[in-house]
């Protein structure tokens, strides 16, 4: 795992999400982006909803104040060469809830080099953001790079859930490169990468890092009044912890056998962080 500083990257433009039969393999070019503002009426409105192809969208019933939004994978991948990009703002006063219908399942594909799949999520003042996607698994020969980047206003509030599973029942896992980049009122918060599977930095696997688990996740808790009253660090188990951050934040770190095992850790945080 490495700390290091980060750079957004580019947008990549409109939709392209079709795999033509016979094409020459290049890869499928997605975008989604979401804009949630407080309708003045107490409840939160969704100006811009757009994507469709493997980054379709559909709002579904939320409750009380919150707009909820769901992914959903209208097509395999991603796979080698895709370039995937959700772009989530949720404006002042504003409660925005992200998840997706189904797990993403990273597989090789025809197109050389890696896929990427960048998520950034934008939230100001006053308002919350809940990004709670389903598992990401890697699956054998794929190769991905996921990359999260949430810029927070001083007073906004961020739950956000990652989940990577290592290979599907019975095989060894994709190469795997998430960085999860945290920044509030301009300071980063935190910068940290993990890599796993073949091609990895040697150790991955080691007692050091996984050692010989294969799901991993994190929960990323914002809220203001963590800076006046930071949560205090404890274990959850013998494989995952709760730390405070050096700012409105908390981070729970989780290795677990399983997808369902780590989902029960990382549950078990969010309610301590709730």
């Amino acid at each position: 795992m490495t700390l290091t500083g980060v750079r957004p990257a580019p947008r990549n433009g409109a939709l392209t999400g079709v795999r033509t039969p016979g094409a020459a393999p290049s890869g499928v070019r997605a975008d989604a982006r979401i804009v949630a503002r407080a309708d003045g009426r107490g409840g939160t409105a969704l100006p811009v909803l757009d994507g469709s192809g493997p980054l379709a969208l559909r709002r579904t019933r939320g409750s009380g104040t919150e707009a909820r939004v769901m992914v959903v994978g209208a097509m395999s991948g991603p796979l080698g060469g895709d370039r995937f990009t959700l772009d989530a703002r949720a404006e002042a006063g504003a409660r925005l809830h992200l998840g997706s219908t189904a797990a993403t399942l990273a597989l090789p594909g025809q197109a050389p080099g890696e896929a990427r799949y960048d998520v950034r999520l934008d939230v100001a003042d006053g308002a919350e953001l809940h990004w709670l996607p389903e598992q990401l698994i890697s699956a054998t020969g794929s190769d991905l790079r996921v990359t999260t980047l949430a810029e927070l206003a001083a007073g906004a509030r961020l739950v956000l859930r990652e989940e990577q599973v290592l290979g599907r029942a019975g095989e060894r896992p994709g190469l795997l490169t998430s960085r999860l980049t945290l920044r509030v009122a301009g300071r980063t918060v935190l910068d940290q990468q993990l890599s796993c599977g073949p091609g990895a930095p040697g150790g991955w696997d080691g007692p050091a890092a996984l050692a010989g688990h294969r799901a991993v996740g994190q929960l990323l808790v914002v809220r203001p009044e963590f800076a006046e009253q930071a949560p205090a660090p404890r274990m959850l188990g013998d494989h995952a912890a709760l730390m405070p951050l050096p700012g409105p934040a908390a981070l729970v770190t989780a290795l677990a056998p399983d997808a369902l095992r780590l989902r029960r850790v990382l549950d078990e945080g969010r309610a301590l962080l709730e």
